[in-house]
């Protein structure tokens, strides 16, 4: 068995070029074409990359073992979601954690003055570059939003805090499908086990029955 491990490596690139610049945004489509290795006969093969900066996303914790979710309209899979703050890193040089932490503000109006570095993972790997790193947030302080001004999807989003063990719940029995949650939640509750209980909803609704 190869060992457990990603390991850096690149195909033979016989062309690449651009598809779309992004329009201005912070992504590229980019057109490769390329080659198995060791393999120079081969007619190369196209693969579309979508060039990301990367995103960081926070998992807010309080002293109530409760997370705070956003409920956003997301158009691509014309569903609202139940998410996690979240930003792009679209400031060349910038660090995750302090992306993390701008959001957490932006978006939320909290300070956390611990925060746990938890995983950094690539979010589809077979046509995106994007990595997101997740953050467990927990010490939280409420400093307000000041002067910046949701807009667009997030103007129409709706905070509220769950309590852990419910969001673990909801995220096992596939009633939430956001991926970057998902594994927040999932990794969150591994470093936390055994999952805090607290007074949420499903798990009441267990010991009643």
């Amino acid at each position: 068995m190869p060992d457990l491990r990603d390991v850096p490596e690149q195909w033979p690139v016989a062309e690449s070029h651009l598809e779309y610049d992004g329009g201005g945004w912070v992504v590229r489509l980019r057109n490769d074409r390329i080659r198995r290795p060791g393999h120079p006969e081969d007619e190369p093969f196209s693969r579309l990359v979508l060039e990301h900066p990367g995103a960081a996303i926070v998992l807010a914790m309080d002293d109530q073992d409760r997370v705070l979710c956003l409920w956003q309209y997301r158009h691509a899979v014309r569903h609202t979601l139940v998410q996690l703050p979240a930003g792009l890193l679209d400031v060349d040089g910038e660090d995750p954690i302090d992306v993390a932490r701008r959001e957490l503000v932006e978006e939320a109006g909290l300070e956390a003055r611990s925060w746990t570095h938890l995983i950094s993972a690539y979010s589809s790997p077979g046509i995106t570059s994007e990595m997101s790193h997740f953050y467990l947030a927990t010490d939280l302080t409420e400093v307000g939003r000041g002067d910046f001004e949701l807009e667009h999807e997030e103007a129409e989003m709706v905070l509220d805090w769950v309590p852990f063990a419910d969001l673990h719940d909801a995220v096992v029995a596939g009633r939430l499908a956001d991926a970057h949650l998902a594994l927040a939640v999932l990794v969150a509750g591994s470093r936390l086990a055994p999952v805090p209980r607290g007074s949420g909803t499903d798990h009441q609704k267990e010991q009643d029955s």
